[in-house]
């Protein structure tokens, strides 16, 4: 079965960095387009950006110019660097991908932006 499993959150001052991992299973993962999004206590899930099999990037306004999507296909994992974090990105970061019509997310990982 599809798994996605994200790690890479934590607690991260403003300004700072994190990079964020999400490991795929059960896909063809050199396949898929994959795909970054979030969601704040009390809000909306946003989306932040994806990777399509052929790694073009796009990205949501909010980050774009400070996260990067990057893809490794020997290793199954996609990636989310981000930089300049400010304290509005703090959230829940998840991982997404549609296989066989169905959209499958991760778990999620927790991402705070504190001084």
């Amino acid at each position: 079965q599809v798994q996605l499993v994200e790690s890479g959150g934590g607690l991260v001052q403003p300004g700072g960095s994190l990079r964020l991992s999400c490991a795929a299973s059960g896909i063809i993962f050199r396949l898929n387009t994959m795909g970054w999004y979030r969601q704040a206590r009390g809000k909306q899930r946003e989306w932040v950006g994806h990777i399509t099999s052929g790694g073009s990037t796009n990205y949501g306004d909010s980050v774009k110019g400070r996260f990067t999507i990057s893809r490794d296909n020997a290793k199954n994992t996609m990636y989310l660097q981000m930089n300049s974090l400010k304290l509005e990105d703090t959230a829940v970061y998840y991982c997404t991908t549609v296989h066989v019509g169905n959209q499958y997310w991760g778990q999620g990982t927790q991402v705070t932006v504190s001084s």
